[in-house]
């Protein structure tokens, strides 16, 4: 019963381990930084493009400039987000928001960070991003059928024009297919020479 009850708690410590998203971890200055999305996937990546980013109380840095890659599936119409630099000791030292507008999948953008405030000689950074727009209709829909093209629709919820309606005249002994509504001229042996047939539907 013991050994049972530890394996039990020992699958369940492991399958909490196993679910817990990542976390954006420093890295080295010339390194690329890796951010991930609420489901933990690899959303955006960063590199630095700014070497000089010597700071100090007195004369902090105030603005740096980055790549940005989106190394998603999806397409972000607007990304968001902070990078944030540690000194030698792992203190942080400089913060800074960048954004970037309509990032494809696998395409980069640089950009920058003017609020940033670097007082630091910083030895690693991290990038996280706070706001990953994706573009509506990226995810499919199960069980909804793909909609119909214009043309069809418009076909659709127009009436169609019925056909027209014949009936079969007979006038001393010759046969006329006359549309319903129509009027037919026969010629007769009269002052004239013709007459007017009109046909015409019987009333329910």
């Amino acid at each position: 019963m013991i050994c049972a009850a530890l394996l039990a708690c020992c699958a369940m410590s492991v399958r909490a381990q196993q679910q817990t998203p990542p976390t954006e971890q420093t890295v080295e200055l010339g390194s690329r930084a890796m951010a991930f999305d609420q489901q933990g996937a690899q959303a955006i990546a960063g590199q630095l493009r700014t070497t000089d980013l010597r700071g100090s109380q007195d004369a902090p840095v105030r603005n740096v400039r980055l790549v940005v890659e989106n190394v998603n599936q999806n397409f972000y119409n607007y990304v968001s987000g902070w990078i944030t630099f540690y000194d030698a000791g792992g203190v942080r030292c400089g913060e800074g928001l960048f954004k970037v507008d309509a990032l494809a999948p696998g395409e980069s953008a640089e950009t920058d960070t003017p609020g940033l405030r670097l007082t630091c000689a910083p030895a690693r950074w991290r990038i996280v991003a706070t706001n990953l727009l994706t573009r509506v209709g990226d995810t499919a829909k199960p069980n909804q059928p793909a909609p119909l093209p214009e043309t069809a629709t418009q076909a659709a919820t127009q009436p169609q024009p019925s056909a027209p309606a014949f009936v079969t005249v007979t006038i001393d002994g010759h046969d006329y297919q006359v549309p319903m509504n129509s009027t037919l001229e026969v010629p007769v042996k009269r002052k004239g020479g013709r007459v007017k047939v009109t046909v015409r539907s019987a009333p329910q």
